[in-house]
């Protein structure tokens, strides 16, 4: 798996961890599927992102976004 797919997947199970965690417990959980998405965001444009520097350094495979 590239570290393109590893970084949505991740962003991905974040952003519906938080929403789940915001029924169970607390809306305050949603600040988390709210940075998940400005860090997304962010990436999109400037091509930083620190998850995918991690994986990368793990010996992921990179992909096309985060090279």
């Amino acid at each position: 798996m590239s570290i393109d797919r590893i970084v949505m997947a991740f962003a991905g199970t974040m952003v519906l961890l938080s929403l789940a965690l915001s029924q169970m417990h607390s809306p305050q959980w949603l600040w988390l599927a709210a940075f998940v998405g400005a860090n997304l965001l962010q990436a999109a444009f400037t091509g930083f992102c620190p998850l995918a520097m991690i994986l990368k350094r793990l010996g992921a495979r990179p992909g096309v976004a985060f090279t």
